[in-house]
């Protein structure tokens, strides 16, 4: 939606995002980068010493996601954080499965590029990794911006936001804030 609108919008100078923070000001956010994974083994029975199971080729590289950090750490945003979030694999059950597929949800920081976070994760893992867009990337207005500066004053505080919203596409300053909990989001109860 947002993509559709900045086109026809005249010179922004400062956006607000309404977005649930407590009423703190999300002056950050890391941005998104979502990973299609794919391992690849040789089909087989399950019964005989056969074929090259794909499951277990991806369980090391989700094992690799889950004990990797990157090194350099954001100081607004903190570390890059990745999740294996999906995973899919097998026909039936005594076939020793040749395709696994997963997926990694990577929460990127300004620390790196996400070209580089990338070519990072496609090193580190045997599975083949397609990302599914680069386009929502971290978002960082400086705490001397002059809308930052009136919320510090009325004692709103500041910080980087780990999840994404419109923010990520905003091409000028902007500032997320707004009443409710983040932490609501995605929950059975969310309101």
């Amino acid at each position: 939606g947002i993509e559709q609108v900045l086109p026809l919008l005249s010179d922004v100078h400062f956006a607000i995002v309404g977005e649930p923070t407590g009423m703190q000001m999300a002056v950050a956010e890391k941005g998104l980068m979502v990973l299609d994974c794919t391992a690849t083994g040789k089909a087989g029975h399950a019964a005989r010493e056969e074929g090259i199971n794909a499951i277990y080729i991806a369980l090391e590289d989700i094992e690799r996601v889950r004990r990797f950090e990157f090194p350099k750490v954001s100081p607004f945003l903190g570390k890059i954080k990745m999740s294996v979030t999906l995973i899919e694999a097998g026909t039936q059950h005594n076939v020793v499965p040749d395709r696994c597929r997963f997926t990694i949800d990577v929460r990127v920081t300004d620390s790196y590029t996400p070209e580089e976070v990338l070519e990072t994760v496609r090193t580190l893992l045997q599975s083949e990794v397609v990302p599914r867009s680069m386009r929502l990337r971290p978002s960082f207005t400086p705490v001397e911006h002059p809308f930052v500066q009136a919320g510090l004053s009325l004692g709103r505080p500041c910080y980087g936001s780990p999840t994404l919203s419109d923010q990520a596409l905003l091409p000028f300053p902007s500032v997320k804030i707004g009443p409710g909990e983040s932490a609501r989001s995605h929950s059975a109860d969310e309101y």
